[in-house]
């Protein structure tokens, strides 16, 4: 089929047109503001772009359109509709669902979907489970809403590509593909999915992982986020439950498993609302599978007993969960712990996680430069906590960030920022396009909090306070206006 993409160029809608082409369909798209990588990328696949949502659109006759959740119905200053297109659609009568739908009904049924859902970490796990099944030959589907290392794209189709597609390129494994403990039936190919709890599109309000119908679910995590589509914590785990609902019952062969972290109370609200299938637990003592040991280098113990161990380069006890979580759902397939662990051994994180921008070399030692994608005040704090184990004595934390997600922007969260910086020597905020008031809400860490309205003089605060042997870690849940290369630039201009 030609299907024709609204909001093609966000992670979620340009991964499922790089599906929708790998499986054979025409695809084109359209977006505001189209620019690279992603553009770079489906141009890449054959996929043309159209930059805006104009009505004159509506001529290709694409037989459906699909329709992200950037559309909505909303009116511009003069009347105008902000997105012309689709008053056409609605106008014309023509076919449009929204992504998760149409990738729910083309790519996910009949495969055994594995979905991680969760406020952090939901696209490292889904990268490590995707590896660790790789790693033992399944060949599965996935789409990470980030690009994993081992594989250097964000989707692919897996075990059920069409012939005549152009496969992944193989991943860099350093060993034969490892053993699975009971190998995966071809009948069931497996495909991985970043689960999110965000709303689907203007007309269906539920979140996108209602769709996916998994088999195995993971909830690794629940707190309040997203505060601009719900009201509190509770709502959050209304929509947890929903995906809950959606998981197989124990049947003789333990058909669905939802996998929990055991450290979460608002998990364990949301099964008290209703479980019908196998639960595994991690990370609590008295959870299912357990790790003993530091970050980077740990057992993996199952009911007590250990059955793994996994040594790697990634910091910070939320990888060490993540890890946890992607083992247990590798299990519900047929790996073994131990394989699964093993695998883990040659994970290579995913882009902006901790990616490393570029070092600096000055008379007084090395300045370095990290980018993260750390948004939430816990997804700040365990990333700086994590780089902290790292560190030499006498090393610093430069931390550098801007509130920019939807829930940051209107100051929801604000409160918890100095808590979530507290591990940081120093703290550079953004704080360009808030509605509140920066200074005010940093005000409790005194002069290790500085804030700048913008780019220009963030990156000369920071390059002016730097020194020999800091680490640099920049966080944004997007593009920082590039600040990474103009801080390099900047610490390595001579004064």
């Amino acid at each position: 089929m030609h299907i024709h993409i609204l909001g093609i160029c966000g992670t979620f809608m340009g991964g499922l047109a790089a599906l929708a082409r790998e499986a054979g369909h025409t695809v084109t798209g359209c977006d505001a503001g189209v620019y690279p990588p992603m553009s770079d990328q489906l141009r890449a696949l054959g996929i043309e772009l159209i930059e805006g949502f104009g009505a004159d659109q509506l001529a290709l006759k694409p037989d459906v359109f699909v329709v992200g959740n950037v559309v909505s119905r909303a009116h511009l200053a003069d009347g105008s509709a902000k997105f012309p297109l689709m008053e056409a659609i609605l106008d014309a009568g023509v076919a449009y669902t929204s992504g998760p739908q149409w990738l729910a009904e083309h790519v996910l049924h009949g495969r055994h979907v594995i979905a991680i859902a969760g406020t952090h970490g939901k696209t490292t796990t889904t990268a490590m489970t995707t590896w660790i099944l790789e790693a033992v030959g399944t060949q599965p589907g996935f789409l990470v809403g980030g690009v994993p290392l081992n594989f250097g794209v964000s989707a692919r189709l897996g075990g059920r590509a069409s012939a005549g597609s152009a496969p992944c390129p193989p991943p860099a494994l350093q060993a034969p593909p490892l053993p699975a403990l009971n190998p995966v039936p071809p009948r069931n190919p497996l495909f991985v999915i970043e689960a999110d709890e965000y709303d689907t599109a203007f007309f269906d309000k539920r979140s996108k992982f209602v769709h996916y119908r998994p088999r195995t679910a993971v909830l690794n995590n629940l707190e309040f986020d997203h505060a601009d589509i719900f009201d509190d914590l509770t709502a959050i785990e209304r929509q947890f439950h929903h995906l809950v609902r959606t998981v197989p019952g124990r049947g003789p062969h333990g058909s669905g498993r939802v996998i929990v972290n055991g450290l979460e109370e608002s998990l364990a609200r949301v099964l008290h609302q209703g479980c019908w299938s196998e639960v595994r637990s991690f990370g609590a003592a008295v959870s299912d599978f357990t790790a003993h040991g530091n970050d980077s280098d740990f057992d993996v113990l199952q009911q007590g007993q250990v059955v793994g161990h996994v040594s790697w380069a990634l910091t910070g006890t939320h990888n060490q969960l993540n890890a946890l979580a992607a083992i247990a759902a590798a299990d519900h397939v047929g790996v073994a712990p131990s394989v699964a662990a093993q695998a883990l051994g040659q994970f290579e994180n995913v882009k902006r996680r901790m990616e490393l921008r570029g070092t600096v070399h000055t008379a007084s030692g090395d300045i370095t430069v990290f980018d993260d994608f750390a948004h939430h005040p816990t997804a700040i704090r365990t990333t700086v906590d994590g780089l902290r184990k790292t560190l030499q004595p006498g090393q610093r934390i430069l931390a550098v960030f801007e509130p920019r997600s939807n829930t940051m922007k209107l100051g929801t969260l604000k409160s918890q920022l100095p808590w979530s910086l507290e591990n940081a020597d120093l703290a550079f905020c953004h704080s360009g396009g808030l509605g509140w008031d920066a200074n005010e809400a940093l005000a409790p860490m005194g002069p290790r909090a500085v804030v700048a309205d913008n780019i220009a003089t963030l990156v000369e605060q920071v390059s002016r306070a730097a020194r020999g042997g800091d680490q640099i870690l920049c966080m944004s849940n997007g593009g920082f206006g590039g600040v990474h290369a103009k801080l390099l630039q900047a610490l390595s201009s001579p004064t």
